[in-house]
């Protein structure tokens, strides 16, 4: 005679008796993965804002921090359905919520750490956003990570439904992901900033954790002291210490006193994420004191000759406004239209940087849209001065943006626009020169001096169906200063131009082309 099997043993494990309301329970288990969910997104967002002081962003930051949050969830997932088959239960899921708040407020105290050992070290864009979301993103999103597992796990144990339950639970982990993901990049970074709502984050995750560390009143106040710990050392360490005077949701905004550059009066410059964006001085507004801004000034003044005191200029982005001041203090008959994406930028450079509205209309939108919505032949003069990190943004590089420059330009306009590359090979500056000139008759590249080894450099590009300009341009106002038309020793060194892309909106590989920026020390 055979024994009857043994009576099934319960694998349901919880700190009271999880059988005694199940839809409560399961309820509960819904709801903390849909708000997990959620925080996984806010961290991710505002990640890319937390080291935009100290890397910018580009397509590099932005690798980093979604390939090492990407990772920490997938060492999370899989610890956390080894553990949950251990013999974990509520209390265990509750533990693990909770150290992913104490790490959220830890992300706060790693800055401090992090942050100056990447800046005291020659490391490019990509090396150095990747330590900084290694450091402080990993453990949060690994915590995080064995959540959803072991929730998904317990919650079979209570309904027999595998189809409904895994569904049920992958569908809200997605709803909570698109929930996070639109509330920090619409709301919660442009009105609390990005410290605020990492803290909020870490305290959202740790008040979760309690109600399934409902029978461990211990280790609920382990956890919140650990927190109160960390939290507390990130503040002695002034991690709440923003470095921005503000923190719209494009940029974070400061403003540097210019000490000693001209006298007399204030100079004060504009750096957005970790880059300096435009010089202005007080008392005279038409002293351009960085070379490549003075360069397309000086550019359009030689092209247009008289005809600058009234013509009409379009410029692509604002930043510190030092060159649509610089135009309408020399011609106040001039007519300056500026599209800055950023109206918090344009408020710091009214604010601090000594911008009057008169003669002035800005567009606060995109510069393709707002050229796209003139009417033909409306400028004389289009400058680009747009920057994305250290690269231009895709959509203003492309064939079908030159065609659409070109078509606002009057006949005898001119377009100009400064480039950051390397030399002596910049290929993005010859992709440009290459995609302009099905456009326009004469395209020239300018260096204010020729450096002696491989750098990064400014360079300013210049398009117009004129004449060919002279090959060196002196200055005729401002500060004295020599520039050289560099157009042809540039496109016959290095890499030929036939081998380079002409950039078009389906295909405009600008990282790749400044590859040696990102990758090197010089571009950071």
């Amino acid at each position: 005679m055979s024994r009857p099997p043994p009576p099934a043993r319960s694998h349901a494990r919880s700190n009271g008796d999880p059988q005694d309301n199940p839809a409560r329970t399961l309820f509960l288990y819904g709801l903390v993965v849909f708000l997990s969910s959620a925080v996984v997104m806010i961290l991710e967002i505002t990640a890319a804002r937390l080291i935009a002081p100290y890397v910018g962003v580009s397509i590099y930051s932005w690798t980093a921090i979604i390939g090492v949050i990407l990772a920490g969830l997938s060492l999370g997932n899989w610890l956390g359905g080894v553990w949950v088959d251990a013999g974990a239960g509520d209390r265990e899921a509750g533990l693990a919520l909770a150290a992913a708040g104490v790490a959220t407020f830890g992300v706060v105290l790693m800055l401090t750490l992090v942050a100056p050992a990447v800046q005291s070290r020659p490391m490019g864009l990509m090396t150095a956003s990747s330590f900084l979301a290694l450091g402080l993103f990993f453990v949060p999103a690994a915590c995080l990570g064995l959540v959803a597992p072991m929730l998904t796990t317990l919650a079979l144990r209570r309904d027999p439904r595998a189809g409904h339950v895994v569904g049920r639970m992958h569908a809200l982990a997605a709803v909570g992901s698109i929930v996070g993901t639109f509330a920090a990049g619409f709301f919660l970074v442009q009105y609390f900033g990005t410290r605020a709502v990492i803290v909020a984050s870490g305290a959202g995750l740790l008040a979760l954790s309690f109600p399934l560390l409902r029978g461990s009143k211990k280790a609920a106040a382990a956890m919140t002291l650990m927190a109160v710990v960390v939290f507390g050392a990130g503040l002695a360490r002034h991690g709440m210490a923003t470095p921005c005077d503000d923190e719209s949701q494009y940029y974070c905004i400061r403003i540097v006193d210019f000490a000693g550059a001209a006298e007399p009066g204030d100079t004060r410059t504009l750096i957005l994420d970790h880059l300096v964006h435009g010089i202005s001085h007080g008392p005279d507004g038409s002293l351009l004191f960085a070379p490549y801004a003075h360069l397309m000034d000086e550019l359009v003044r030689e092209h247009l000759g008289r005809d600058a005191g009234s013509a009409r200029y379009f410029f692509a982005g604002g930043g510190s406004y030092s060159q649509p001041r610089a135009v309408l203090t020399a011609f106040p008959a001039a007519r300056v239209v500026v599209a800055e994406l950023d109206p918090r930028v344009t408020r710091a450079a009214r604010e601090h940087l000594f911008l009057a509205d008169a003669g002035l209309t800005v567009l606060h939108t995109d510069a393709r849209l707002a050229l796209a919505s003139a009417a033909p032949d409306s400028y004389e003069v289009v400058v680009g001065d747009v920057f994305h990190d250290v690269a231009l943004p895709y959509h203003l590089t492309t064939t079908q943006y030159a065609a659409l420059v070109r078509s606002r330009l009057t006949e005898d306009g001119i377009y100009v626009l400064n480039v950051v590359d390397v030399f002596p090979d910049p290929r993005l500056v010859k992709s440009i020169v290459k995609t302009l000139a099905k456009h326009f008759g004469q395209v020239d590249v300018w260096l204010e001096s020729i450096p002696d080894a491989e750098t990064r450099v400014t360079y300013v590009i210049s398009a117009s169906n004129g004449p060919p300009p002279p090959l060196q341009l002196e200055s005729a106002h401002g500060l004295a200063r020599t520039w050289f038309r560099v157009t042809e020793p540039l496109l016959n060194t290095g890499t030929p131009l036939t081998s380079l892309p002409e950039l078009t909106d389906d295909f405009v590989p600008v990282e790749r082309l400044v590859s040696k920026l990102l990758l090197g020390a010089s571009g950071n």
